[in-house]
């Protein structure tokens, strides 16, 4: 075995974001592409020498590939040892678990989240520091700027790591060690919730159905909640990974989780159903033909929180991304504590969580988790339905339902058009700025406008400041209108429109969503001209 240097030159890389880097599988496939990037990454996180690298994905396809030169290229830049998950796999939270628990210097995740797989879909990395959680901007920032400068990377000449056996061997004096995924995220998910509760639940008649999607959590699924929960043999479907993902999209709604939903609407519908994406960070929960939203959830999870083993001290505070709606506000009310509104992107609420400020936190993009990791957690807020709905004994329907007569509801959707033009994406938000200037004090869909502003942020722990983050229509009885242009794709623009209005009667609490929202979703539209500049007279999907 040999280190190679190999000359090189700048390339396309991407804007710093805590999403990394995520292209089509052929712009990873090009020559140097990935060594490039991966050497930006190594040249620009510190001193690494001798210390532990996690790496590991959602088994899309070219995640094989990709480890295979990245465990070369950290043999050859210094690291002493890589954690890498057999056949190389590790979700999101697991990944973030394990940097945690051994101390690693940091990790690389190799994922694009709940895009689409296969060999003419995409692909994405990102990394991860010692807290588990995404890089904060200083380094995403700094990996960026050495894409444009990069000259050389280096590497091992040395044969491909038999990755899908447990065990350690040595790869130019560094140990690489293939991990169980499912090992250490499984404990601590043991030491969080109370299993001998749920246990008995799924054991008394409880029918539950987890729908890994063809993704990341499928063995931790069957491994969770099959083998040591003993819930039936098979409630898992879609158990097992796919580099395509089963030519499906794994996203966790209402809409790409069609098999899911079809099935808990049906009059024989399971008791809870769940869904988890690509990487297994996100989660979306269902009763018998009762969906929760996922700003619904964070606020359940955080008013029921005590009655779980792990949370039985009490909550430091909540953080909500903007555009999640402010149910979890009230909750947070009550209990006495802080809530935090951040912008979308994990990276701001694993600030407050390093800080001790908050404990649970969540985004309206099916996304929730707590300060036991640095990402967002899908299985864990499961695990968390589950031990809540075996401490309390009813129905999903009947918990959402009376947290609604005690808080009141927040009516709330999203919006999601994908796919737009960019030119006509960027001239949608220009019209929603130009009508900002003048709606104050004026009437819209019979409410009275309080403000409207572009939602910035200053970070309470670091004093950063993040601007442009969401154009936002406030009303005077608490109802918000949103747009944001969302840049998780990797062609064209997604738009998205939110909207909540707010709710205390008890009498008027069982509308359909859409219904509810029927007079903000006109307004949304006609203000942006949405329909009208963009062609589309629809979303693609609604939640």
């Amino acid at each position: 075995m040999a280190i190679r240097t190999v000359s090189t030159r700048p390339f396309d890389g991407q804007r710093p974001g805590t999403s990394g880097l995520r292209k089509k599988v052929a712009v990873f496939q090009q020559e140097h592409y990935l060594e490039n990037f991966v050497q930006s990454v190594f040249d620009s996180i510190g001193d690494f020498k001798g210390e532990t690298l996690v790496l590991g994905g959602d088994g899309r396809y070219f995640n094989r590939q990709a480890i295979q030169t990245i465990l070369r290229m950290a043999a050859a830049n210094g690291f002493g040892r890589v954690l890498v998950g057999r056949h190389g796999i590790l979700s999101t939270p697991a990944a973030s678990c394990v940097i945690r628990k051994h101390g690693a210097f940091g990790g690389l995740i190799l994922s694009a989240s709940h895009n689409p797989g296969g060999p003419s879909q995409d692909f994405g990395i990102k990394y991860n520091t010692g807290n588990g959680g995404p890089a904060p901007e200083a380094v995403t920032e700094a990996i960026y700027r050495r894409t444009q400068s990069i000259d050389c990377y280096r590497i091992v000449d040395a044969p491909d790591i038999d990755i899908d056996r447990t065990g350690t061997c040595a790869l130019e004096g560094m140990a690489v060690e293939v991990i169980d995924p499912v090992a250490d995220y499984a404990a601590l998910m043991q030491e969080i919730f109370d299993f001998d509760a749920i246990r008995d639940l799924l054991g008394n008649g409880f029918r539950f159905v987890f729908d890994a999607m063809h993704a990341v959590t499928g063995p931790y699924a069957v491994e969770i909640f099959e083998r040591q929960l003993g819930a039936s043999e098979g409630c898992v479907i879609r158990a097992e990974p796919l580099e395509d993902f089963g030519g499906g999209h794994p996203d966790p709604n209402l809409t790409y989780a069609k098999e899911l939903v079809e099935r808990m609407f049906d009059e024989h519908a399971p008791d809870l159903g769940a869904a988890s994406d690509g990487d297994g960070d996100r989660n979306m929960i269902l009763g018998a033909r009762f969906f929760v939203t996922p700003s619904d959830s964070l606020a359940i999870l955080a008013a029921n929180a005590q009655r779980v083993p792990g949370y039985a001290g009490g909550l430091s505070g909540i953080a909500r991304s903007m555009p999640t709606s402010q149910a979890a506000d009230r909750v947070a009310e009550a209990l006495g504590i802080p809530c935090y509104e951040t912008p979308t992107g994990w990276k701001f609420f694993g600030n407050l969580m390093d800080a001790g400020r908050v404990t649970l936190c969540g985004e309206e993009s099916f996304g929730t988790g707590s300060d036991h990791v640095r990402e967002k957690d899908g299985l864990w807020a499961v695990l968390f339905w589950l031990n809540v709905l075996a401490v309390r004994r009813m129905s999903v329907a009947s918990l959402v339902r009376g947290h609604w007569r005690r808080f009141g509801r927040n009516y709330y959707s999203r919006h999601d058009y994908e796919g737009v033009d960019m030119t006509a994406a960027e001239a949608v938000m220009a019209r929603v700025r130009k009508a900002q200037e003048h709606l104050p004090g004026s009437k819209l869909a019979g409410r009275v406008v309080r403000a409207c502003d572009d939602f910035a942020y200053t970070d309470p722990i670091d004093g950063s400041v993040s601007r442009h983050q969401g154009l936002r229509i406030l009303f005077e009885d608490g109802s918000r209108i949103v747009f944001r242009l969302s840049g998780t794709g990797t062609s064209g623009a997604t738009i998205r429109m939110y909207l909540e209005s707010y709710e205390p009667d008890p009498s008027r609490q069982g509308l359909d969503a859409q219904q509810a929202l029927a007079g903000l979703i006109a307004a949304a539209v006609d203000v942006s001209g949405l329909h009208e500049l963009t062609g589309r007279q629809q979303p693609t999907v609604i939640t």
